[in-house]
């Protein structure tokens, strides 16, 4: 049984612990909140943009309760860290748990900045701690089946990918300043930009344009990416919608043989198929949402010794530093090169 210990106690902690629950031979022994915010285990307040709404209240019988993350370092029965603090705490929390000598999941972004982000593949290179960003659509089913489907090459070459997340400002943690969060497109945005590098390989180059609204930094953004194998390759992020307006996701990749279409607010239809001469297809996915997934992958390297390969240090380092072209590319209005 691996013992986690969570430290920031807001929406993505709630569902971590909802997910927790579906890994059997992993247990949450800790969480840690230094404004003392649900160290009683009651999250039935919070919310959030995606997954399951149900509330979260977790029993906190054995369950260790902190105001101080050292005491999570110091415990040697806390084998994995589960950093779900704001985005500004990443560096810090994460490169003392792995001097500490603890795993560490860490949720996205990597760091506030590609600087930051840096220092920290540098500890895990020499830390015996595992280092994982938790970038959860390498994960969710849906996603997982269109990476593979397009890495087995089944419908011919992609011509043109689409991936859109689009949302309503956010009404929890303090997302809303730009200084700290990065705005969506640091913290929402970064999804899809990790999903295109995770299936067309690290950008070769990015045109991108955006706005700021809400938070002082880029809160809707459109991007559109060189890669290697010509594909047209788009991603558009946002949570400058007006409120009301809701949380949505989706994709559509154009390959030589098939469309491929995915929309969550379908529902139970929400990917499809199109295939020339062929009804459209309903795609379905089995396996639980990306966070369980996530979790299930880092529980088992850490049994097995060995690190995670799904998504490593240097791929959570790679998205940022694609963020950051973007906000050149929006600042100049010029095409951005990325280099290795």
């Amino acid at each position: 049984m691996i013992n986690v210990g969570i430290v920031g106690l807001g929406f993505m902690a709630a569902t971590h612990i909802r997910a927790y629950r579906q890994v059997s031979n992993a247990r949450v022994a800790a969480l840690c909140n230094p404004s003392g915010r649900h160290l009683d285990g009651d999250f039935s307040g919070v919310a959030g943009n995606v997954g399951a709404t149900d509330p979260v209240i977790l029993d906190m019988a054995g369950v260790k309760a902190t105001r101080r993350f050292e005491d999570l370092l110091e415990d040697p029965k806390i084998s994995l860290i589960d950093v779900c603090a704001p985005t500004l705490g990443h560096h810090d929390l994460v490169i003392a748990a792995l001097k500490a000598g603890k795993h560490v999941l860490c949720e996205k972004p990597l760091a506030r900045t590609a600087k930051q982000a840096r220092r920290m593949v540098a500890a895990a290179e020499v830390s015996t701690g595992f280092l994982m960003p938790a970038m959860c659509l390498r994960f969710w089913p849906e996603w997982l089946w269109l990476q593979n489907e397009l890495k087995q090459k089944s419908f011919g070459r992609v011509l043109s990918a689409r991936f859109r997340r689009v949302a309503e400002p956010p009404g929890w943690g303090n997302f809303l300043n730009g200084e700290k969060s990065g705005g969506a497109l640091l913290d929402l945005h970064i999804h899809d930009v990790d999903f295109v590098q995770y299936c067309f390989g690290r950008p070769l180059a990015v045109y991108a344009t955006g706005y700021t609204k809400l938070s002082g930094a880029i809160d809707h953004v459109v991007a559109q990416y060189k890669v290697e194998s010509g594909a047209i390759v788009q991603a558009e992020g946002t949570w400058a919608m007006t409120p009301g307006f809701g949380f949505n996701m989706s994709y559509t990749v154009n390959c030589e043989q098939a469309t491929i279409d995915y929309d969550i607010s379908r529902g139970a239809d929400a990917l499809k198929l199109f295939v020339a001469g062929q009804p459209p297809k309903t795609i379905t996915c089995d396996g639980g949402d990306g966070y369980i997934g996530e979790l299930r992958h880092m529980i088992t390297a850490i049994e097995q010794g060995q690190r995670p390969n799904i998504v490593t240090p240097k791929d959570g380092l790679s998205a940022v530093e694609i963020c950051e072209a973007e906000e050149r590319s929006i600042a100049t209005g010029r095409i951005v090169r990325l280099v290795e």
